[in-house]
C-alpha cells in the first residue's frame, strides 16, 4: 500500500460524518495492518464510539509487538475509556514490556473497567519471552498484585483476579507460586461472598488440578 493510500484511509476516519461510517473507516484502516496506522488507531481509542474503539483494539492486537511501545507511550491519563481500551490491547498482545503498566493499572486505577482488563491480562503475559533472570521476579510481582486484587471489594475485579491467578499458575514453573495460587483459590472458594466468584474459582481449581478438586465450598 502506498503512502497516499494510507493517508486516504486516515482521512476517511477524520471525515466520517456518522458513527457507522467511522466504524467502517476504522475497520478499513485496521485491515491494512500497517504499523504507520498505529498512531491513528490509538487516537480512535479515545473517540466516543465504542464500536470504533473495539475495532481499533482488534487492529492494534493484530499488529502485535509493533503496537506495544506506542501504546505504552500514549496511554491516556484522563480519558478512562481510552485507557481501558489501551489496556485491553496490551493485555491481548501479552508482551512482557506491558508488565509494569498492567500491574499498576490492576492495583491502582480508579476505573473498574481498566482494573478488570489489566488484572486478567497480568496472568496471560507471554512469560517465556521475559529476559533470562527476570522471570522469577516478574512472576512474583504479578502474584503479589493478583493476591491483593483478589481481596477487592468489587466482585467483578475479584472475578478477574481469579482468571489472572489461574493463568499465572498454569504458566509458572515455580512451585511457590503454584502453591500460593492454590492456597488463595481454596480460601476464596470457601469464603468469597459472591456466588459467581466462587463458581469461577471452582473452574480454576478444576482446570489447574482436576484430580483433587471437590464441590465443597462452592454453594451459594
Amino acid at each position: 500500500m502506498t503512502n497516499s493510500q494510507l493517508q486516504e484511509l486516515i482521512r476517511a476516519i477524520d471525515q466520517a460524518d456518522s458513527p457507522v461510517r467511522l466504524i467502517g473507516a476504522v475497520r478499513a484502516l485496521a485491515a491494512a495492518r500497517l504499523e504507520a496506522a498505529i498512531p491513528t488507531l490509538i487516537q480512535v481509542l479515545g473517540y466516543n464510539n465504542p464500536g470504533a474503539a473495539v475495532t481499533a483494539v482488534d487492529g492494534l492486537v493484530k499488529l502485535g509487538e509493533g503496537a506495544v511501545q506506542p501504546l505504552l507511550e500514549q496511554i491516556d491519563g484522563y480519558n478512562y475509556g481510552a485507557r481501558a481500551y489501551a489496556i485491553r490491547a496490551l493485555a491481548a498482545i501479552a508482551d512482557p514490556r506491558a508488565l509494569d503498566v498492567l500491574l499498576e493499572a490492576a492495583a491502582t486505577d480508579f476505573a473498574p473497567s481498566v482494573r478488570r482488563a489489566a488484572t486478567k491480562g497480568v496472568g496471560f503475559l507471554r512469560w517465556g519471552q521475559f529476559p533470562d533472570g527476570q522471570l522469577v521476579s516478574a512472576q512474583a510481582r504479578a502474584l503479589a498484585t493478583l493476591l491483593q486484587v483478589s481481596q477487592d471489594a468489587d466482585w467483578a475485579i475479584r472475578y478477574a483476579a481469579v482468571v489472572g491467578l489461574q493463568a499465572l499458575a498454569a504458566n509458572s514453573a515455580d512451585p511457590a507460586i503454584v502453591t500460593a495460587v492454590g492456597d488463595r483459590l481454596q480460601a476464596m472458594v470457601q469464603a468469597d461472598p459472591d456466588g459467581a466468584v466462587r463458581a469461577r474459582v471452582f473452574v480454576a481449581q478444576t482446570q489447574l488440578n482436576p484430580a483433587t478438586t471437590s464441590l465443597a465450598g462452592i454453594g451459594c
